[in-house]
């Protein structure tokens, strides 16, 4: 799977994910790229910064981010400060304090911790209500 950072003649940019290059070619020739905000099928590559392996597995947030892009990324940073100035951190004990919540064994308030995968899936199982709290780059060493 590759991602490219698109552009559409409208101004918008977006991201796709594609099978390989020539898949990318193959749907664009076609017009099956379209820009998700107006629809435009005259899309083309933006700009992108090459991912290199440092020997260290890190995430990408963004390989080129607009300015519709960043003022998102601004506002999932103030409220990824509301929830914690706001609520407690219960750190890995998080799925254990949820389900209590949930199950009206403990007082309703507000928690934010850390989740395995398999613990999350087992909260949504038992629908117990959570999202995940945004790592933005600000939070990242």
């Amino acid at each position: 799977m590759i991602s490219y950072s698109l552009h559409c003649t409208e101004g918008h940019d977006f991201e796709a994910w594609f099978r390989n290059g020539d898949d990318y070619d193959a749907q664009s020739q076609r017009g099956l790229v379209t820009c998700p905000t107006c629809g435009s099928a005259k899309v083309s590559k933006a700009l992108m910064a090459p991912a290199v392996s440092t020997g260290k597995r890190r995430e990408k947030l963004a390989l080129a981010a607009g300015a519709e892009q960043a003022k998102m990324i601004a506002q999932l940073q103030d409220l990824a400060r509301k929830v914690r100035s706001s609520a407690e951190n219960v750190g890995d004990k998080f799925a254990e304090e949820a389900r209590k919540i949930h199950f009206g064994e403990t007082e309703a308030r507000g928690i934010y911790g850390e989740a395995t995968l398999e613990e999350a899936k087992s909260l949504a199982e038992d629908g117990v209500g959570f999202l995940p709290l945004p790592a933005l780059p600000e939070e990242q060493n």
